[in-house]
């Protein structure tokens, strides 16, 4: 909390504290630098600061005051600016609200006219929580000066909690965003960081649970969207239904994994029935998912699309761009590589360079009749609660490292199975590779057995969703097609890999490796 007391214009409410020009400026010069220095949901805290500039205040009228939705510009010596939200309101000293304050959601003390209280993050004031859901409730908007604010209801809202009283609270954990619960049916993820396009993953779990039957996500309840005169739609936030789940899938697949390398160290190659029918059962959801967003009578944003020159020569170039840049990191580490295993993958990955960008560049030319669609994005086993008998998928943001435009970017549905794909080559390679229990054991052998488990499960996750689309589908032509766009997307996402590990997890480098090794094998049988 920031000990700086206030006192620019006494005379002058709350309310219309926003005009004062000099409140503002010390806002921006002395109260926000810190204070945003301090929360989770900042990512520039590694970067020189320049500039802290207050470029929008949006108003959300309160029962009894008014909440400010301060749009904060973050300039730095190098790179480009961030835009981040902050919801402030005002707090009297006195009334009990301010008791209810967490430390953290504490801005600054001030004295506003003649009234010495709290200017906090609003997320922690119950009024402004309350106003966000009674908005969304009634479908809302908030006309400003030159643009509005507009709440919309989804479906996932029932109509019953419409009009009903519901409680509020700020869920403890700290990320990227804030979160608020509602009711303990209802999750609203306040988004900080902007970007000047509808959030994704606003669109995607909007799309699914208003067009669709697919009932495997938390239903999208509803959106706050800044809608400008004469700029891009900003997402600020976004509410969906509760789940209840026991895990995600990575820890449950753990488990599975860690039975399967009990066994081995027991000179017994075991993997129990139920392994695969999770398997299946997650390709079947996978699958399904898919199939909602194959809507071919929908709006441009969610229309299939060929693979056309474009999207093409998107694909050529980021795949090449990753290559590039994979090769030189891993030539500058190859000699602190001292694994004989970890030197022979990296070792048969430099040398098949040749080949790989031969194969890549079929991509520019190949007859390729299948479709593309919106897809999840960032597909793993990290995004998929297990809720006891079936399967919740949730996080449709995308790739993190992606713009906002490129998440949108529609991609062949394959895309996302080759992620979930190398999510279990994951699981059970850091298993296999990093346990006490195989430490010890033939490196070889472990390698042998992790591969084993690996097809058959790779084997049984593809065949059944496959075969839950049923043949022919227009989103893939053939299997031909199929064979090589997995390839093509399993080479990309082991390739991305590879970069965080040698940067942050150099004993795993193995991992992606085997995975680029896998491919480039499967490319040396296409070509006899």
């Amino acid at each position: 909390m920031n000990e700086i007391a206030i006192n620019l214009n006494p005379k002058l409410p709350w309310e219309s504290i926003h005009e004062d020009k000099d409140f503002v400026r010390s806002l921006e010069e002395l109260i926000l630098p810190p204070y945003i220095n301090t929360c989770r949901w900042f990512a520039g805290k590694a970067r020189k600061q320049t500039l802290f500039q207050i470029t929008n205040i949006l108003e959300i009228p309160l029962s009894d005051s008014v909440a400010f939705l301060l749009i904060v510009k973050v300039s730095y010596d190098y790179g480009e600016p961030e835009s981040y939200l902050l919801p402030v309101s005002f707090i009297d000293a006195a009334s009990s609200n301010a008791r209810e304050i967490l430390p953290k959601g504490i801005i600054s003390i001030a004295i506003i006219n003649k009234k010495r209280g709290l200017i906090v993050d609003a997320i922690y004031d119950e009024r402004f929580q309350q106003a966000l859901f009674k908005n969304l409730a009634h479908t809302e908007e908030i006309f400003l000066k030159n643009d509005k604010i507009l709440f919309s209801r989804g479906k996932g809202l029932s109509g019953e909690d419409i009009n009903a009283p519901i409680s509020s609270r700020v869920l403890p954990v700290d990320s990227s965003n804030s979160a608020m619960v509602f009711g303990e049916k209802y999750f609203m993820k306040l988004y900080r960081k902007l970007f000047e396009e509808t959030n994704p993953e606003v669109d995607m779990v909007s799309f699914l649970t208003e067009n669709s039957d697919f009932a495997f996500i938390p239903a999208f309840a509803g959106s706050v969207v800044w809608k400008q005169k004469d700029a891009p739609d900003i997402t600020l936030g976004m509410m969906q239904r509760m789940v209840e789940n026991q895990q995600d899938s990575w820890t449950v697949t753990g488990t599975y994994v860690d039975a399967f390398v009990e066994s081995f160290t027991d000179q017994t190659f075991a993997i129990k029935e139920d392994v695969f029918q999770q398997v299946e059962l997650l390709a079947q959801r996978t699958a399904e998912m898919h199939l909602a967003l194959y809507s071919p009578d929908s709006e441009e944003g969610f229309s299939p699309e060929p693979f056309d020159e474009e999207y093409r020569t998107f694909l050529y170039k980021r795949l090449t761009d990753l290559l590039d840049k994979r090769y030189n990191m891993l030539i500058d580490s190859y000699t602190s590589i001292t694994d004989p295993v970890t030197q022979k993958l990296a070792w048969d990955f430099m040398e098949s360079r040749e080949l790989i960008e031969e194969f890549a560049r079929e991509i520019l030319h190949k007859d390729i009749e299948s479709l593309r669609v919106r897809i999840h994005g960032d597909y793993h086993l990290g995004q998929v609660l297990a809720t006891g008998n079936d399967y919740i998928i949730i996080d449709f943001e995308g790739e993190p490292e992606s713009s906002i435009s490129e998440r949108k970017i529609k991609h062949s549905p394959l895309k996302d199975a080759a992620g979930m794909i190398r999510s279990y080559h994951y699981a059970i390679s850091s298993k296999m590779f990093n346990s006490e229990e195989t430490k010890e054991l033939d490196i070889k052998r472990v390698q042998t057995a992790a591969d084993r488990w690996y097809r058959l499960v790779l084997i049984t996750f593809m065949e059944k969703y496959l075969d839950t689309f049923g043949k022919p589908h227009p989103l893939f032509k053939n299997n031909n097609e199929i064979n090589f766009l997995m390839l093509i997307y399993l080479l990309e996402k082991a390739v991305y890999e590879l970069g965080y590990e040698i940067c942050y997890r150099p004993d795993w480098v193995k991992i992606p490796l085997k995975g680029i090794v896998n491919v480039i094998r499967e490319i040396e049988k296409l070509k006899m």
